[in-house]
């Protein structure tokens, strides 16, 4: 049997890693970070454990690239969806809905991310939050942001604080709410992107 070219071999190791991150994603919005271990997210992606130390340096850069990978895909399926539009406005609004959305539809996994982020390991830059990184800044290029090493960061914490007030125990802060203040942020009309039922708040 001839050996697998390096094209093959780049590839079986993308499909490990993406099963990795998945089963992280799984394991932790079903049991919490605490009672998921590394064992059991190699064997939740049927990878030997040994895998999981050589991808990443611990649980906590693991979980994050994890969400990292979730939020982008969740941005990027929301973007595209149909009808499909070019419109910066439109695209921002989907983007801010879609980080929304997820901190309301995987509270545990959301809050869990947000107090990883505070921990002394902090943020983790991986090629997960790299891409997640582009696919914000270049929304903003289309919504016709000028200065986007200063307007990234500046939209990234807000979404990370809009994120934290949904999910903070015993005073969150309604989505809607939240979403109307970024929507005036941002001059964009309330009927673009994903309004929620019920209306403004």
């Amino acid at each position: 049997m001839s050996p697998r070219s390096a094209s093959v071999n780049a590839e079986l190791r993308r499909r490990s890693r993406e099963r990795l991150l998945q089963a992280t994603v799984d394991l932790v919005s079903e049991r919490g970070y605490e009672a998921t271990t590394l064992a059991d997210i190699a064997d939740r992606a049927g990878s030997a454990r040994g895998l999981v130390s050589y991808y990443f340096p611990g649980k906590r850069q693991l979980l994050q690239s994890a969400v990292h990978r979730l939020m982008h895909m969740t941005l990027a399926s929301s973007l595209e969806r149909e009808p499909r539009t070019e419109d910066g406005r439109e695209r921002l609004a989907r983007a801010i809905d879609a980080v929304l959305g997820l901190a309301v539809e995987q509270p545990l996994l959301m809050r869990t991310h947000m107090a990883g982020i505070l921990q002394a390991e902090g943020f983790v830059r991986c090629p997960e939050q790299q891409r997640l990184a582009a696919l914000l800044r270049d929304t903003l290029a289309r919504y016709g942001a000028r200065d986007l090493d200063a307007d990234y960061p500046l939209l990234r914490a807000l979404l990370m604080g809009a994120v934290f007030a949904v999910l903070l125990p015993g005073a969150p802060m309604s989505p809607a709410r939240l979403r109307a203040e970024l929507f005036q942020r941002y001059g964009l009309d309330w009927e673009l992107g994903s309004p929620p039922e019920g209306g403004r708040p």
